[in-house]
């Protein structure tokens, strides 16, 4: 079958894999040779929300996909500019005639792709392919009134009522001009202005990606069988751990739906529960992407514009303690500790320091969201700003903004023995359990026997939970009362 293009352009952002990438897969088909470029964007690589570990993250990733492309015949060409002005450049050394691209959702992006064709001369086929994502956003929505979901357990019923695309396998040759030169791929990132303190690195790529998919599907016993209790546990390695991958796109959503499937068709009905929790976290992440997607003002502001009222206090000192994990409170102390360290933290742990920091230390969840985003690996728009709106009662969850999490039960009940926060706070490693979540309780003599004096070696908490739990709904009901008012006029 004859090729509509001598040359077309594969334009890589996220979706940085061979596998399963129906834009490469496609340009491959189309194309009798494609250009396979990633374009290093100041715009991006400026915001304050980028991250050190994330990008090192990703020029790893980038790396990883070279070797790919390689093994296939081509390579990797990276650039550095402006998007539209590096693809311009490509079509007049080329003479490239097709753009093929997956497509990102987030509001600078989808401004960027809008009129990308228009904006480069010479190409004549555009092609956006949804790679990121199982459910595309504006695809689900409610039947009766042909309007998006904002509550997520109907969405969810819909989700999985859908009958996803299956996963396809990479291209077995991809051809590459061999005229075309490239840029250094890119290691450091503070050769871009990313300022790089933290010397965590995960280890990147489709091969590690696929195999700590395998290990978390087909371990005995754990895994995703397990993955209903164990995941609340932030002290036993009971989630995947594949949030990165799929943020890049090392990883299809696709192949880790359809492995997920299989594995499970293997076990027994009994066996079966742990795969439908895990499949319901693959729901959400879709979930959050719709919501940005139809409402991308939450980028920013209040899902709910009422909430965008409250008057928070936005301590300055609070918040140095809350992101340097020193509270006072060990399991808020603890997840800030291990995202300081990893860049990576336990979901039920973000839920925690999440609520700690808008209910108790009222402080404005923006200030967390952009902390979360310049430290995370796997930092996410769409799944940091749900997570964070969810928290803060601001966001699409239909549970009315006074719920509060209480730090001391809530470490009691998910870390029970104390291991986490042990692990984390070695300043509480000798405490018993029954006062690990607690360490105020203990006299200044015991204090000394377990070698952890208060406002010595741990600080006293900075603040009284009980309290802030009724300014905090003194907070949210004068804006509720206020939205009621506006409601009767």
């Amino acid at each position: 079958m004859a090729k509509q293009h001598s040359i077309a352009i594969c334009w890589f952002r996220r979706g940085i894999r061979v596998d399963d990438n129906l834009a490469l897969t496609a340009a491959v088909t189309e194309a009798e040779q494609i250009v396979p470029v990633f374009v290093l964007d100041p715009a991006i690589l400026s915001r304050p929300d980028t991250g050190a570990v994330r990008t090192r993250f990703l020029f790893d990733s980038l790396r990883g996909l070279d070797q790919s492309l390689r093994q296939r015949g081509g390579r990797l060409i990276v650039r550095y500019g402006k998007p539209v002005e590096a693809l311009q450049q490509l079509v007049i050394e080329t003479g490239a005639t097709g753009l093929y691209f997956s497509a990102d959702y987030e509001p600078y992006s989808r401004e960027r792709d809008g009129t990308i064709g228009q904006q480069i001369q010479g190409i004549r086929v555009v092609r956006e392919f949804h790679d990121h994502v199982l459910s595309v956003p504006g695809t689900i929505l409610a039947k009766s009134t042909g309007k998006p979901y904002t509550v997520y357990t109907p969405f969810k019923k819909v989700w999985f009522g859908t009958d996803f695309l299956q996963p396809i396998p990479a291209p077995e040759r991809v051809l590459v001009p061999d005229s075309v030169w490239s840029e250094p791929l890119p290691e450091n990132p503070s050769d871009f202005g990313v300022p790089d303190a933290n010397p965590f690195v995960l280890p990147a790529g489709e091969a590690e990606a696929r195999q700590r998919m395998h290990d978390f599907v087909r371990r005995t016993p754990g895994g995703v069988r397990n993955y209903e209790t164990d995941r609340e546990l932030p002290g036993v390695e009971g989630t995947s751990r594949l949030s990165a991958y799929l943020r890049m796109g090392v990883l299809s959503p696709r192949r880790l739906l359809a492995e997920v499937v299989r594995q499970r068709e293997q076990d027994t009905e009994a066996e079966r529960k742990g795969y439908e929790i895990f499949l319901s976290e693959l729901a959400w992440r879709d979930f959050y992407y719709q919501i940005l997607w139809h409402f991308p003002y939450v980028a920013d502001s209040a899902f709910k514009p009422e909430y965008s009222a409250i008057q928070w206090e936005n301590n300055e000192t609070y918040f140095a303690a809350w992101c340097a994990g020193q509270t006072g409170y060990p399991i808020v102390d603890a997840a800030m500790r291990q995202l300081n360290a990893e860049a990576w933290m336990h979901n039920r742990a973000r839920m925690i320091v999440s609520s700690f920091l808008t209910k108790d230390l009222l402080i404005d969840w923006r200030w967390g969201e952009r902390y979360f985003m310049q430290k995370l690996v796997d930092g996410d728009m769409a799944a940091n700003n749900g997570g964070w709106q969810w928290a803060a009662g601001t966001g699409t969850d239909a549970q009315p903004y006074f719920r509060i999490f209480n730090p001391v039960s809530q470490g009691e009940k998910f870390d029970p023995d104390g291991t986490y926060v042990k692990h984390w706070v070695p300043e509480l490693a000798k405490l018993p359990k029954e006062v690990v979540h607690q360490p105020w309780k203990l006299s200044v003599t015991e204090q000394e026997v377990v070698k952890c004096r208060l406002g010595r070696d741990y600080p006293y908490p900075i603040v009284d939970h009980a309290v802030q739990r009724e300014q905090a709904l003194a907070l949210y009901r004068r804006v509720a009362k206020g939205k009621a008012n506006e409601d009767k006029q």
